[in-house]
C-alpha cells in the first residue's frame, strides 16, 4: 500500500508545493515522514528520483509554516550516504543555515539534525558548507543558547564541520574558541552528567580546531596567545578530561619546529613530565598516550633534544616500560627514538639499559601490533647507529636482538631496511666475534644475496648490503658462506649500475671477494 500512496503523495506534493495549499501540503509531508519511518532507504530513493528535493528549498523560508517538517524530512533522508550530495546540489544548505536564527525550538532541532546529517562523513558537502556563512551563524546561535540539549545539538553539527580545514579557520575567526574556553571554565568542577558531557564535547572540539595548520598557528600567536595559555593551565588540572585535552592540544601545537622550540624554552616539558608522573601507577591510558605524543613531537627539532634529555625526559618515559597497552608502548618507543637521534651519549646510556633492551626484543615479536613491532626494531637499530658503542652491541647480542635486526633488513619499508643494514654493518665492524653465531643462525648472508640479486632493491639497499658483505669477511664461518653463494656474479653485474655509488662499491666489493676467494 505504502508504495502506491507514496508515488501519489510525491506527485501531489509537487503540485501543492507550487500552489502552497497549506492543508494538503501538511498532509503530504506527514505521509512522507510516515513512509520514511517504515522504510527509510527505499523512500529516500523514490524522493530522489521524483526530483522533489529542489522544491524543498522554497519550503524552508522563515515564512513557511511547514519548515520544521521539511527540515525533519531532510534530516531523515540525509541519514543515507547517497542522499547527502543531492541535498547539497538541491541548494538546501543556505536556507537551512538561515533557519538557525529561528526562535522556534522544533525548527532549530530539526534544522540542526538536517545539517548534521548532510555533512556527516561527506567531504564534498563540507566543501560546500565552507562557502556559506554557516560557521558564523552556528557560533552566533551557540552563544545565545543556555539549554544543554540545544548546545549539544549545535555541537553535533559543529564536530563534523570542524573536520574541514577551511571551516576550522572560519570557526576560530567567528569566536568559537572563546565560547569553548568559557564552557570549560564553567563546567570544570561540576559533577552533573550534562556538565561533564559538555566539558568533554567542548574540549574535544577545541583539540579538533587545532588540527588545522592555519587555525592552530592563529591560536598559538607565537606562544603569547591567551588560548595557548589557557590550554597550558589544563595540564596541571585534576580533571582527566582536561589533562587529556591539554596534552593533545600541546601535541597539535607542536607540529612545527618554531612552536616546539618556544614551548620547550618555556617549561612545557616539566609540566608534561609532572602529568605523566601522576599517571604511572594504574593511570589513565588516554592521558599517558597523549602526554607521550606531545613529548615525541617536542623532541623533533634538533635543538630540543639535549634540553629534553637534561630535563630527565628519558627517565620519565622509561617508567612506562611495564605498560601492556600497545598505544602507550608505541608512543613511548617513538619518543625515545626521537630523543636519541644523533645524541651519542644518550643512545649509549639507553643501549646499555638491559631492562629496556630486553623489553624491545620482546616487543619486536608483537605480531598483533605491527606499529609496536616496527618501532621496537627501529629503536634497537637507532641505539646502535647513534651510539656506535661496543657495550650497546654486546647488550643487544646478549638479549637476543640480532635476529630481529636481520629480519628488519627484509622489511617492505626501504627506510627500515636501510636502518637495519647500517646497524648490522656497525655490529660487523665493531663486534663481529660476539655476534657471529647470531648472524649465522639468522641467515644474514642468504638475505644479503637476495637483496643484491633483487632488481627492485633500492640503490642504498644494494650499497649498504655490499658494505656489510665486506665487513663479514672478517669471520671465517660467514666468509665461507659468502664463497658458497657465488656473490661474485651478482656483484659484478652491479658494476654497471646507473647509480655511481652502487657501481663504485660493486668494484670495491668485487676486488675484496676476488682477493679473499
Amino acid at each position: 500500500m505504502v508504495v502506491i500512496s507514496l508515488s501519489d503523495t510525491l506527485k501531489k506534493l509537487k503540485i501543492t508545493a507550487v500552489d502552497r495549499t497549506e492543508d494538503s501540503l501538511e498532509g503530504c509531508l506527514d505521509c512522507l515522514l510516515q513512509a520514511l519511518a517504515q522504510n527509510n532507504t527505499e523512500t529516500s530513493e523514490k524522493i530522489q528520483a521524483s526530483g522533489i528535493l529542489q522544491l524543498f528549498a522554497s519550503l524552508l523560508t522563515p515564512q513557511s509554516s511547514c519548515k520544521a517538517k521539511v527540515a525533519n524530512i531532510i534530516a531523515e533522508v540525509a541519514k543515507n550516504e547517497f542522499m547527502r550530495i543531492p541535498c547539497v546540489d538541491a541548494g538546501l544548505i543556505s536556507p537551512l543555515v538561515q533557519l538557525l536564527n529561528s526562535k522556534d525550538q522544533e525548527v532549530l532541532l530539526q534544522t540542526g539534525r538536517a545539517l548534521g546529517n548532510i555533512c556527516y562523513d561527506s567531504q564534498s558537502s563540507k566543501e560546500q558548507f565552507a562557502s556559506t556563512n554557516i560557521a558564523e551563524e552556528l557560533v552566533k546561535l551557540f552563544k545565545k543558547q543556555i539549554e544543554h540539549d540545544k548546545r549539544e545539538m549545535i555541537f553535533e553539527v559543529l564536530a563534523p564541520l570542524a573536520e574541514n580545514d577551511a571551516i576550522k579557520l572560519q570557526l576560530v575567526e567567528a569566536g568559537l574558541v572563546e565560547c569553548l574556553l568559557e564552557i570549560v571554565q564553567q563546567k570544570v568542577d561540576s559533577d552533573k552528567e550534562d556538565d561533564i558531557t559538555e566539558l568533554k564535547t567542548g574540549s574535544d572540539l577545541m583539540v579538533l580546531l587545532l588540527l588545522g595548520d592555519e587555525s592552530m598557528q592563529k591560536l598559538f600567536e607565537g606562544g603569547k596567545g591567551s588560548v595557548f595559555q589557557r590550554v597550558l593551565s589544563w595540564i596541571p588540572s585534576n580533571n582527566h578530561q582536561l589533562q587529556l585535552a591539554g596534552a593533545l592540544a600541546i601535541a597539535n601545537f607542536a607540529r612545527n619546529d618554531g612552536n616546539c622550540i618556544h614551548m620547550v624554552d618555556n617549561g612545557i616539558v616539566e609540566k608534561l613530565m609532572d602529568l605523566l608522573d601522576r599517571h604511572v601507577e594504574d593511570g589513565n591510558v588516554t592521558v599517558q598516550h597523549a602526554a607521550l605524543s606531545a613529548l615525541r613531537n617536542l623532541a623533533i627539532p634538533v635543538i630540543n633534544k639535549a634540553k629534553m634529555l637534561s630535563a630527565g625526559v628519558t627517565e620519565a618515559v622509561l617508567k612506562f616500560l611495564k605498560s601492556e597497552m600497545p598505544p602507550v608502548q608505541f608512543k613511548l618507543l617513538g619518543t625515545l627514538r626521537m630523543l636519541i637521534d644523533a645524541q651519542a651519549e644518550a643512545a649509549e646510556q639507553l643501549g646499555k639499559n638491559v631492562k629496556l633492551v630486553e623489553r624491545l626484543v620482546e616487543w619486536c615479536e608483537a605480531k598483533d601490533h605491527a606499529g609496536v613491532m616496527g618501532e621496537s626494531n627501529r629503536l634497537l637499530s637507532a641505539l646502535i647507529r647513534h651510539s656506535k658503542s661496543k657495550d650497546v652491541i654486546n647488550t643487544i647480542v646478549q638479549s637476543g636482538g640480532i635476529k630481529h635486526l636481520v629480519t628488519m633488513a627484509t622489511s617492505e619499508h626501504v627506510i627500515m631496511q636501510n636502518e637495519a643494514l647500517v646497524a648490522l654493518a656497525l655490529i660487523a665492524a665493531l663486534e663481529l666475534g660476539t655476534a657471529e653465531k647470531d648472524l649465522e643462525s639468522a641467515k644474514l648472508v642468504q638475505i644479503l644475496h637476495r637483496l643484491l640479486a633483487d632488481e627492485r632493491s633500492a640503490p642504498e639497499i644494494k650499497y649498504n648490503s655490499m658494505v656489510l658483505i665486506c665487513a663479514l669477511m672478517g669471520s671465517e664461518s660467514l666468509h665461507k658462506e659468502v664463497q658458497d653463494l657465488a656473490f661474485l656474479d651478482v656483484v659484478s653485474k652491479l658494476r654497471s649500475h646507473e647509480n655511481k655509488s652502487v657501481a663504485q662499491q660493486a668494484s670495491l666489493t668485487e676486488q675484496r671477494l676476488t682477493v679473499e676467494s
